[in-house]
């Protein structure tokens, strides 16, 4: 247990005329605290790390992310996997910060050896503090002097034979000023939704999805692909999702998927003729368009093997002028689901890494489930990209399957829609189920 923060070791002559003039000094701050309760604990610096993007080298399973050590809850915990060494776990803090003190609580499972690092790139750090002979517990940096956006604590050697865990990490300081949020606005998002029934089933989904998401009243609809099933006919559009998602078509940005492409009058052509220019605004199944400071791609997963929408999207993205980008379609390439992860969708997300991209909204897998930030190989990293599963828009779910590395959490039977909230610098959403309440609320992130 580290009680104060700092590594230096001293002598015994030092620790005693410290103690005398600590005792003096604890005196007369009693005394002015006496004399003026009010400023008991005025000079103390906030918590800037509560509920912040979190990432980490590992995770012992779907329930010990990374998150869970900026939740503040102390039933909760990150755990890496055990028996390897080094281990980390950083947290984004939204904007450059002035990091005066940290906080560690560790679960039996603890560092002996680790070190604070604080990073204003999340990639070049800089030492904080170290530890060398660390006993669990907590443990109180106080006096640290850091500037960066992006904290670790690096654990380079295990205190048991098991893994890193902590219950808590709180960084205190001063956040860093961010523009104001002038741009905010809400999105409903929701892929894979009519199934060929009608309101008249009680059984059946998507009447009750549309209903949550009008109700919603977002600035626009996204779906991420086979919004009609099976085979998505002109002919069913009309008699299924026309009824009830159909309502605000005109507000809808969708994209096709896989059962779109299934209409025996030749791929998409129901998906077409129902949607027209809402579908191809810019004349191909894949577009894309602005709003307020962020940059959206709608994409045709069905032929990401194609070199003309590829060439397309690095175009786009060349001449993006937006500080934040945002990117669906259908086929997710990390999924815990029956599908599981599709690598077809591997050399896209390579391009919007290299772009900066924020955020990917995918369906075909009938659950809801989200990751935290990772690069394209799957390793979690303070600036990868947030990939969202939102496939629960009606059609009948999919269990969860294989849990994937990175997946925080995952909701199979519980139909729902996301409400997406957007602002000049960031994001966040919850996954409203069909009964009106919140089944997730994700973190607020900031874009790169």
């Amino acid at each position: 247990m580290h009680p104060n923060g700092s590594a230096l070791l001293l002598t015994p002559t030092r620790r005693r005329t410290v103690g005398v003039v600590l005792a003096a000094v604890l005196v007369l701050i009693g005394g002015l605290l006496l004399a003026y309760p009010e400023r008991a604990g005025a000079a103390a610096d906030p918590l800037i790390s509560r509920g912040k993007a979190a990432a980490s080298s590992s995770d012992e399973g779907s329930g010990f992310g990374p998150q869970n050590a900026f939740d503040g809850d102390p039933a909760t915990r990150w755990a890496s996997v055990e028996g390897k060494d080094p281990q980390w776990l950083s947290v984004d803090l939204g904007a450059g910060a002035d990091v005066t003190r940290v906080t560690l609580s560790w679960e039996d499972a603890y560092a002996k050896a680790y070190r604070i690092e604080i990073s204003a790139d999340g990639t070049s750090w800089t030492r904080l503090a170290e530890e060398t002979a660390g006993n669990g517990g907590t443990d109180d940096w106080a006096s640290l002097s850091g500037k960066g956006r992006y904290l670790r604590v690096y654990g380079t050697a295990r205190g048991t034979a098991y893994g890193y865990s902590l219950h808590e990490v709180e960084v205190y300081g001063t956040a860093g000023s961010e523009p104001p949020q002038t741009g905010a606005f809400t999105v409903v998002a929701a892929g894979d939704i009519a199934a060929q029934c009608t309101a008249s089933d009680s059984d059946c989904a998507h009447p009750k999805t549309a209903a949550l998401a009008q109700k919603i009243n977002p600035k626009f609809y996204l779906t991420m692909g086979d919004s009609q099933y099976d085979d998505a006919r002109i002919a069913d559009f009309r008699a299924y999702y026309d009824k009830t998602w159909g309502v605000f078509k005109d507000r809808t940005r969708p994209v096709p998927g896989n059962h779109e492409t299934y209409d025996p009058a030749g791929a998409l052509a129901g998906y077409k003729a129902y949607f027209g220019a809402i579908a191809y605004p810019q004349g191909k199944s894949y577009y894309s368009y602005d709003e307020g400071n962020w940059h959206f791609i709608a994409l045709d997963s069905n032929s990401f093997d194609k070199s003309a929408q590829i060439d397309w999207l690095k175009a786009d993205l060349a001449k993006n002028s937006k500080a934040c980008i945002a990117a669906y379609w259908h086929h997710p390439l990390y999924s815990s689901g029956g599908h599981g992860n599709d690598p077809v969708s591997r050399p896209v997300w390579k391009i919007l890494y290299g772009a900066k991209a924020d955020l990917v909204l995918n369906g075909h897998d009938h659950h809801y489930e989200r990751f935290a930030p990772q690069n394209p190989d799957g390793k979690a990293v303070a600036d990868g990209i947030t990939e969202i599963v939102g496939g629960m828009g009606g059609a009948e779910p999919y269990p969860i399957e294989e849990v994937q590395p990175n997946s925080q959490k995952r909701i199979s039977g519980e139909y729902g829609v996301l409400k997406m909230d957007f602002t000049d610098s960031g994001y966040s959403w919850n996954y409203v189920g069909t009964d009106g309440k919140n089944k997730d609320t994700s973190p607020k992130y900031t874009c790169h």
